[in-house]
């Protein structure tokens, strides 16, 4: 496990912001030298802390209006199984395990309503799929985030080893 102090997590918040910002433009906007982000970036990519630069994308921009979540009970031990079917489907875009009376939490998103429902019954027709219930996301008042959790939890942490705080 890496340990990440507030540096990283401003670099981490100025990525979240625009992931297309270059290096010299981040080593500006945080107050440190270019081979500092450049080593704190490859520290966390290697340590698998990082795993990416992605685009966020505005579905129903795209023509992709339905978003759901399918809840799915699953018979003993076709979890892996199951993955694998749901995986194949264009349509699912999260699997998430969980604990409760449902095994899968699937994250899901069609043009239409009647393209949802004929999703829904190719997931219910997966083989250990034994009960699915079906909300649709009407809108997403807030998005994924993770960075204020991360200023929360590294607000006691220092702005790395040699570097002082610029502010």
């Amino acid at each position: 496990m890496l340990s990440i102090d507030r540096l990283d997590i401003e670099l981490l918040g100025v990525l979240s912001r625009n992931a297309r910002v270059g290096i010299v433009e981040l080593a500006s906007a945080l107050g440190v030298a270019r081979n500092t982000v450049q080593a704190r970036l490859a520290r966390m990519v290697e340590a698998r802390v990082l795993s990416g630069f992605r685009p966020e994308l505005d579905l129903t921009e795209v023509g992709i209006a339905v978003e759901a979540f399918m809840a799915l009970e699953l018979e003993q031990g076709r979890i892996q199984k199951v993955v694998n079917a749901l995986t194949s489907m264009p349509e699912v875009l999260e699997i998430h395990a969980t604990t409760g009376r449902e095994d899968l939490l699937v994250r899901v998103a069609t043009a239409t309503q009647a393209d949802l429902q004929a999703l829904a019954q190719r997931v219910v027709s997966v083989q250990g799929v034994s009960h699915s219930t079906t909300t649709i996301a009407l809108t997403t008042p807030l998005r994924y985030r993770i960075q204020p959790l991360l200023e929360h939890l590294g607000k006691e942490e220092g702005w790395g080893r040699s570097t002082p705080t610029p502010r």
